[in-house]
C-alpha cells in the first residue's frame, strides 16, 4: 500500500501497512517520499473487547483487558511516538514527519466480524456484544518534548486537516454512530505518552454525554424552534465577559455553568454540525484562537497546565441539525500544586460543584501577557 490522497491546503496524505496490518498515513506539505517499511516483527493484533450494558443507567461500557500491558511513560529514548532512528524501531517508519495518524496498537475499540449489529438494550437481560468500533492515535509532531501549545500555525493547520479527513473517511464505516477526537495533556488527567499527541475514538454507539445533549437540544428545539448551541453561543456573544480570544471566524469562551477551575469552549462563529462542513476559509482561520487559548492556559500560573481537549460534534446520522461543532478544553488545575479532584459529589452522582465564578477564571485568562 502506497496511495496519496491530496487534500485542503496543499497537504498529501500517503499510508502505508505497518508490519502487523496496521494502517499509517502521513500527512505532509513538502512532498517528501513516504517508502519506509516497518522493520519490527510481525506480532499479531489484539482481539476485540466487549461491550456490556450498565443496566442502571443504560450506558455501554467497554472491557477492554488487553490494554493493561500497554506502554506507560516511557523515557525519550524509548519513546514509540518519535520517529524511527537507528535501533530505536517505533509505531513510525520514517525518519521523519509532520503530521501521521494510525491504528491504535491497543485499541478499546476495533473493527467488528460482518454483520455486527448493537444490541437492543433490554436491562439486565442486554446479551453483550463485541467492541466494534475504531481508535487512532494522532501525532502532532515530531518533536518529542513539545506540546500542541508549540505547534506552528501551520503545524496546527496540517493537524485540523488530518482531523476533518479522518472524521469524513470514519464517517462512512457502516457501525460507526460517533466520532471523537480529544488530547490528554498531563500526568494529572491519565496520560500514558508523554509525546504529543490526541486521540480518535469512533463509537458503534452514542456514549452517553451525546444522548444528554441530544435530548436536550431536540427538547429545546420542539419548544422554541431553534437551535440550543447557536442560542448559547449567541448569549456568550452578547454578554462578552467571559469571551476569552476571537477572530472573524471562531470565538473561545468560559461557559456559562463551566464545571472545571479552567474551562474553554472553541466553536466557529456560524456553527457547524463537524469537521467536514468547515469551509476552507474557516479551518484557515482556526491556529490563532487555538495557540492563543493554550497560551494563555498555560500563562495563568506560569506551568504547561494539564488539560483534556475534547472535540464534540454531531452523530455521524443522528442529530446533525441540532448538535454542533465545538472544542472543550477543561484543566482540573485550580492553582498552583492544587487540583480539583472529582470527589463524592461529581463522580459518584455527577452534580459538579464549582468553587469560583466563570467569569473569574476568563479574566484570569484574558489578564495572561503573551
Amino acid at each position: 500500500m502506497n496511495e496519496q490522497i491530496p487534500l485542503a491546503n496543499e497537504i498529501i496524505r500517503k499510508d502505508r501497512k505497518m508490519s502487523d496490518g496496521r494502517t499509517i498515513r502521513y500527512y505532509d506539505t513538502q512532498g517528501q517520499n513516504r517508502t519506509a517499511t516497518d522493520q519490527r516483527p510481525q506480532e499479531d493484533q489484539p482481539g476485540i473487547g466487549e461491550l456490556r450494558l450498565d443496566s442502571l443507567v443504560n450506558e455501554w461500557v467497554a472491557i477492554a483487558p488487553h490494554r493493561q500491558g500497554r506502554v506507560f511513560l516511557p523515557p525519550k529514548e524509548l519513546c514509540p511516538l518519535c520517529p524511527t532512528v537507528g535501533e530505536l524501531l517505533t509505531e513510525i517508519p520514517d525518519s521523519d514527519y509532520e503530521v501521521v495518524v494510525f491504528d491504535n496498537r491497543t485499541p478499546s475499540l476495533r473493527a467488528p466480524d460482518e454483520g455486527w449489529e448493537l444490541p437492543n438494550r433490554t436491562g439486565p437481560l442486554t446479551p453483550n456484544a463485541p467492541a466494534a468500533g475504531k481508535c487512532e492515535v494522532v501525532c502532532y509532531t515530531s518533536e518529542h518534548g513539545n506540546s500542541f501549545a508549540d505547534l506552528s500555525e501551520h503545524q496546527v493547520r496540517t493537524v485540523l486537516e488530518a482531523w476533518i479527513d479522518r472524521t469524513r473517511e470514519l464517517s462512512k464505516i457502516d457501525f460507526i454512530e460517533q466520532i471523537f477526537p480529544f488530547e490528554n495533556r498531563g500526568e494529572e488527567v491519565g496520560v500514558t505518552l508523554s509525546h504529543p499527541h490526541g486521540q480518535i475514538y469512533a463509537y458503534s454507539f452514542l456514549p452517553s454525554r451525546v444522548e444528554k445533549m441530544l435530548s436536550a437540544a431536540r427538547t429545546y428545539k420542539e419548544e422554541t424552534g431553534r437551535v440550543l448551541f447557536d442560542d448559547l453561543l449567541a448569549r456568550e456573544i452578547k454578554d462578552e465577559i467571559r469571551i476569552i480570544a476571537q477572530n472573524d471566524h471562531w470565538v473561545a469562551y468560559t461557559p456559562y455553568a463551566a464545571r472545571y477551575p479552567f474551562e474553554i469552549h472553541v466553536t466557529p462563529r456560524n456553527p457547524v454540525a463537524d469537521f467536514t462542513e468547515l469551509s476552507p476559509e474557516v479551518a484557515d482561520a482556526f491556529a490563532p484562537v487555538a495557540l492563543e487559548v493554550l497560551k494563555r492556559l498555560d500563562g495563568v500560573f506560569g506551568i504547561p497546565m494539564a488539560y483534556i481537549g475534547a472535540w464534540h460534534q454531531a452523530p455521524v446520522r443522528h442529530g446533525r441539525d441540532l448538535l454542533r461543532l465545538h472544542w472543550q478544553i477543561t484543566s482540573v488545575r485550580r492553582a498552583p500544586g492544587k487540583l480539583k479532584y472529582l470527589a463524592g459529589s461529581e463522580s459518584a452522582m455527577g452534580a459538579f460543584i464549582m468553587d469560583m465564578r466563570p467569569e473569574q477564571s476568563a479574566q484570569q485568562l484574558r489578564d495572561v501577557v503573551l
